[in-house]
């Protein structure tokens, strides 16, 4: 999965699975996601970083929406597999340490969400909004890939081509080797 990621120059990609974990990127995901990856060596949890971390409020500029949305899809995930144990204690982590899942996740609201724009505030090159695409990954059930471009000719696209010239000295991130807790 890692060299077609890597193939992806012109947008933001990513695969993550059933639980909410980043499990690769591609160079441009990789320096894209610096907030919620860190210095490496976890596999970071969208969900987690979404209701745990302060940091999240900050790169995503409409959080109640992508914390919403987060809560939904988590949602559509959990009736795919209701018996699942390592979502289970996801979820009943997020529950105890964050008064917002747990409110969200309590009013039952259910969606995918396969495609649109979003808006993003990365600590190095400033707002960002970006169009979306998710694709399941048929291989591998309950993973996806996503993939994040800028409209050409706009801010956004000169912000991320910023972000690409800094992404072109990381190495792309596979899975680490802990929980990200």
């Amino acid at each position: 999965m890692q060299w077609a990621l890597d193939s992806i120059t012109e947008g933001i990609a990513f695969v993550r699975d059933s639980h909410q974990n980043l499990l690769a990127t591609n160079p441009l995901g990789r320096a894209f996601y610096t907030p919620l990856i860190g210095d490496g060596g976890r596999i970071p949890n969208l969900a987690r970083f979404q209701f745990l971390d302060p940091a999240s409020r900050d790169f995503y500029p409409d959080w109640d929406l992508f914390a919403q949305m987060c809560v939904a899809i988590m949602r559509a995930e959990a009736a795919r597999d209701p018996h699942d144990r390592v979502f289970q204690d996801l979820v009943g982590e997020l529950s105890t340490r964050s008064d917002t899942f747990r409110r969200l996740w309590g009013a039952h609201d259910v969606r995918t969400h396969g495609a649109g724009t979003k808006r993003f505030h990365h600590p190095e090159v400033g707002e960002v909004t970006l169009a979306y695409e998710e694709l399941a990954v048929t291989a591998e059930p309950g993973q996806v890939l996503m993939v994040y471009t800028a409209e050409p000719g706009t801010p956004s696209a000169d912000r991320l081509k910023l972000l690409a010239s800094l992404a072109a000295e990381l190495p792309a991130y596979a899975v680490g080797t802990s929980t990200g807790r």
